[in-house]
Formats: C-alpha cells, sequence, structure tokens
C-alpha cells in the first residue's frame, strides 16, 4: 500500500474527505517524525512503539574492492510490533 492508497483508506474507514485523511496523516507523519528527532518514543499499546536505537561505529567492507571501510555511529527509526499487532499478522487477521 502506498501514500495515496492508505489516504483512500483512511478518508473510507472515517468517512471523511481524501483532502482531511490527506492533512491528517500529513500531521500524524509530522509528529512522530518530531518526536523521534528528540529521541522519544511513541508507545501505541497493542500497535507497537516507534523508537530511536542507537548503531554503534563499525568496520564494513566494500563488496567490489573489498577494502575496508569506517562506517560512523548514527542514530535509526525502528518499530517494534506489539502483542495484538503480532497476532493479527500471525493469523492473517484484519
Amino acid at each position: 500500500m502506498n501514500r495515496k492508497e492508505l489516504i483512500e483508506a483512511l478518508a473510507a474507514n472515517t468517512g471523511s474527505t481524501k483532502i482531511d485523511a490527506e492533512r491528517n496523516l500529513s500531521a500524524l507523519i509530522e509528529i512522530v517524525t518530531d518526536t523521534l528527532s528528540r529521541g522519544d518514543n511513541i508507545v501505541l499499546v497493542g500497535f507497537g512503539t516507534f523508537e530511536v536505537r542507537e548503531r554503534a561505529a563499525r568496520t564494513g567492507r566494500n563488496p567490489a574492492t573489498g577494502a575496508e571501510l569506517k562506517i560512523a555511529a548514527s542514530k535509526q527509526a525502528a518499530f517494534k510490533p506489539g502483542a495484538t499487532l503480532k497476532a493479527a499478522v500471525n493469523s492473517g487477521k484484519k
């Protein structure tokens, strides 16, 4: 599902217009981005947790030449699914 399809599904499920659904989706994305950029987590019980994970500096290899590369430490956005979402995915429920 792409963004356009998600907006259409959101509008259909909530009985709102596509414009309102797009506005709401954009606001949600902005809130998640701002919260994670501050280093905070978003916990939606049953659905999952959006969090920031630290990646340590490490040494990698260039696959073409085999030369070693230094990869800097970084932060990465991650999603950890909750129990209800895991159960729905594993049982095929919608």
